[in-house]
């Protein structure tokens, strides 16, 4: 099985690894690499009309990549992160970086799973999208994604199956009121339970 400082080192040099969350598997690059992040979309099949989301280890982290996080995701995230939120953020355009067209937002999400934990914090925010061809269903074990990724990916870390396999809620705080736009692991009357929808 491949090691966290493999993976680490494959970041480092632009490549790409697969990672556990407690959803599905991802596939992740180096979040400030506008090369690695296009090797990412390249080997998923997908456009740079579909930006990939950015994983983090800490708030810290995450108010570094936004522009300001406004109360009711901070809530959100009080209440969910780590876990299976994803919050789409106006994103800190002092950065320089390019995750596709992002529209100036971020998705940022905090996975509950130790492994991709450990190596967020080794590595600092990674650009990851789901560990599968688009179209495809997302892997929920490290052998899936070899099957679907195989030689395109430097790197799989192995941490046995996926707990959850649905993905995660992305609510956007994009305009004036929270917009849930993708409904996946936390219920909907969860969400608006914290923060109210428009």
């Amino acid at each position: 099985m491949d090691t966290c400082d493999a993976a680490v080192a494959a970041l480092a040099r632009g490549e790409l690894v697969v990672l556990p969350t407690d959803t599905v598997y991802g596939l992740g690059a180096d979040a400030f690499s506008r090369a690695a992040v296009t090797r990412l979309l390249t080997a998923k099949g997908r456009g740079r009309d579909k930006p990939s989301p950015v994983l983090v280890a800490s708030m810290d982290d995450a108010a570094r990549l936004t522009s300001g996080i406004p109360a009711g995701a901070r809530a959100l995230a009080a209440a969910y992160w780590p876990g299976a939120l994803t919050l789409i953020l106006p994103a800190n355009d002092s950065i320089g970086w390019d995750l596709g067209e992002t529209h100036g937002t971020v998705a940022l999400r905090m996975p509950d799973h130790p492994l991709a934990l450990e190596l967020l914090r080794r590595t600092g925010p990674l650009a990851v999208s789901s560990a599968n061809l688009t179209e495809h269903a997302p892997a929920r074990t490290a052998a899936q994604a070899r099957e679907q990724l195989g030689e395109k990916v430097a790197v799989y870390l192995d941490g046995g199956t996926a707990p959850g396999g649905v993905p995660s809620t992305i609510v956007s705080f994009a305009g004036e009121r929270a917009h849930i736009l993708r409904h996946g692991a936390i219920p909907d009357e969860d969400i608006a339970a914290v923060v109210p929808l428009g």
